[in-house]
């Protein structure tokens, strides 16, 4: 992958409050922390017909001292007119276009589903345009890259995607039976069914250096218990860094009832002395 060569050492990106906000004025982008000075940016990637608003929630969880930053891909919601990326190499370097003059202090990625291989290479993706590398990397609700089973959703027809839709959670029968909020759903993720089930990661790719995080939950159809037990869903073997696994009550879509522990998880992962903005911190397990 290829893309802009970022500011040297000797020429670091302007700090100034307002140039960072027009930098954040992008479409890839929704930024909703509003702290004046934070010490952490913390960039998520979405599922699979996933839009960044799916994050939107973290934000009353965020302390101060982190920015959140959600992507939004294309063809959904404010972007349902913007064309999707051919394949996964195109969808990251566009990421990594619109994140990177933004990481100019320690950054963690986190990705559920699909957005934890988007993640997974947008490391990769920074580290070769000469950015420092994250901090720490999450991985929600899938198997590693190269492991993980894929298939030909993209291809079937409108029942077969939603039998897969109603098996994984998260998507709300409302939804699946209005013919009209069907087809706009089933646009976006029939799109990103196609980016991840042709996604092929390269083998001879270095494995990266920071502390790897899998969540999951215990029913998760993707990955769950069971699987992430087998060399952490095959995350293991992609850091030279610790890795580590943290399992949550739930299925596929865990992290929705249960986004207090899992902001928590995340801050405190990210440095112990953070908290979440809400009243209560669940507890984390080592």
């Amino acid at each position: 992958m290829t893309g802009p060569v970022p500011p040297s050492a000797s020429a670091p990106y302007d700090a100034r409050p307002s140039a960072r906000a027009a930098r954040a004025d992008n479409p890839w982008i929704r930024r909703w922390s509003d702290g004046a000075s934070p010490r952490f940016t913390l960039v998520c990637l979405p599922h699979a017909g996933g839009s960044a608003g799916f994050y939107r929630p973290w934000a009353a969880l965020m302390p101060a001292e982190v920015e959140l930053l959600a992507i939004q891909y294309p063809g959904r919601e404010d972007r349902f007119e913007d064309p999707g990326a051919a394949g996964m190499e195109e969808l990251v370097e566009a990421v990594a276009d619109a994140v990177g003059p933004l990481l100019d202090r320690p950054y963690a990625l986190f990705g559920h589903s699909m957005g934890s291989a988007v993640a997974w290479e947008l490391a990769h993706e920074l580290r070769q345009r000469g950015l420092p590398g994250p901090r720490r990397l999450f991985a929600s609700g899938r198997a590693a890259p190269g492991t993980a089973v894929t298939g030909q959703l993209h291809r079937q027809d409108d029942d077969v995607l939603s039998a897969e839709l109603a098996r994984l959670g998260g998507t709300s029968r409302e939804v699946l039976d209005d013919p009209g909020l069907r087809s706009l759903v089933f646009t976006a993720v029939r799109h990103d069914y196609r980016v991840i089930e042709t996604y092929r990661p390269p083998a001879d790719r270095p494995p990266l250096s920071c502390p790897l995080h899998v969540l999951t939950g215990s029913t998760d159809p993707e990955l769950g218990a069971e699987r992430s037990r087998d060399r952490a869903g095959g995350w293991a073997d992609l850091t030279t860094a610790r890795t580590e696994v943290r399992v949550f009550p739930g299925d596929h879509f865990y992290l929705t009832p249960r986004r207090r522990e899992v902001v928590a998880t995340v801050l405190r992962r990210l440095d112990p002395s953070l908290t979440t903005g809400g009243a209560h911190v669940w507890p984390s397990t080592p």
